[in-house]
């Protein structure tokens, strides 16, 4: 199969680090032209940076995505630059953990203001400029908590399935303007979030027994890496994914309903390691 994207003009958000910057890597190997963004300024200059030597064009800026104004303006400077805009990938956003008992609504708000309003600022960004050319892709970075929820972290959960059930709705009526919109839904992707979970937990416990907890729901057996994510990024970006729209694929080792037992599991690991640390 030969994706050919040379000269697609491309914006990745959150794309300093992670699997944005995978992302944003690779539609650069394949020639295209990429715009990227993230709030830092020194990052996403680096960034941009690394990717001349396989980009036809690049452009790099730092953008809030909370900020609607900079949102427009980065799309126009890039549309004003090259034309026109082909591809976005919402991947801007991170999880947030917390339950009933510890969040306030206002936590909840400003990780939607992130993730909902950040995905649906881009969006509405793009769309007239991939009306006017009657060709669009968007496919939105999601996770798995929001299409199959868990019992603990409340804002990732609803803001998640926020984001997919617009990407759902975004697919059809966008569809009569050739504009296909889709959704990645991450499981267990190792871009660092993992070392922060490890450091949660009690003395003693080596990061081997810590990846054979948390990989006990995954039945791949294994963590992604950000490399997994890209080919099915680069596939609907390409004609190839021609007929594919509103689609919810996830991106998860094979791992589903199992996800709702990983809190618990968490849970129960850590209880167990500061038992033992006590009886040592």
């Amino acid at each position: 199969m030969n994706i050919d994207l040379r000269g697609k003009r491309v914006i990745v958000t959150g794309a300093s680090r992670g699997i944005g910057r995978a992302i944003a890597q690779a539609f650069a190997a394949e020639g295209a032209r990429v715009a990227i963004c993230a709030r830092s300024e020194d990052a996403i200059s680096a960034e941009g940076k690394s990717l001349e030597g396989s980009a036809l064009e690049v452009i790099a800026r730092a953008v809030d995505v909370t900020d609607t104004d900079k949102v427009k303006s980065f799309v126009d400077e890039v549309v004003e630059a090259w034309g026109g805009v082909d591809v976005l990938v919402n991947n801007a956003g991170q999880g947030k953990g917390g339950n009933l008992d510890t969040l306030t609504p206002e936590d909840i708000l400003a990780h939607a203001n992130i993730l909902q309003m950040g995905h649906f600022r881009f969006v509405q960004a793009v769309v007239p400029h991939m009306r006017a050319q009657r060709w669009g892709r968007i496919i939105e970075i999601n996770a798995l908590a929001g299409s199959i929820p868990t019992p603990d972290g409340i804002p990732s959960v609803i803001n998640r399935a926020s984001c997919i059930a617009l990407s759902r709705s975004l697919g059809m009526s966008l569809a009569r303007d050739n504009i296909l919109v889709n959704s990645l839904n991450m499981g267990w992707i190792d871009t660092g979030q993992w070392d922060r979970h490890y450091k949660e937990m009690p003395p003693g416990v080596s990061r081997e027994e810590f990846n054979e907890m948390v990989l006990k729901v995954v039945p791949l057996g294994r963590f992604g890496k950000p490399e997994d994510i890209t080919g099915m990024a680069l596939f609907l970006a390409s004609e190839y994914a021609s007929f594919i729209s509103a689609a919810s694929i996830d991106i998860s080792g094979g791992m589903g309903g199992q996800i709702a037992y990983f809190p618990t599991l968490k849970r129960d690991f850590a209880e167990a390691a500061r038992k033992r640390n006590e009886n040592a």
